[in-house]
């Protein structure tokens, strides 16, 4: 799986390896990578991305999910 999209909740597992934007870089755009330690959206799909949150303790949504 290659540059997922990651507005849909089954493209992301726990420990899979993706992109995410914080809150505070959306107008940047500025992307964090690492692996996912939670999910936090409930909701099958979100528009702006799936909130996730990193090993490394950031919160932000996935933009793309690199790998599983």
């Amino acid at each position: 799986m290659n540059n997922t999209d990651g507005s849909i909740r089954k493209n992301i597992e726990i420990g899979c390896y993706v992109e995410i934007v914080q809150k505070h870089h959306q107008r940047s755009g500025e992307l964090t990578d690492g692996h996912v330690e939670r999910i936090l959206t409930k909701s099958p799909n979100h528009p702006h991305g799936i909130k996730v949150k990193l090993e490394t303790g950031e919160v932000g949504r996935v933009k793309k999910v690199i790998s599983e």
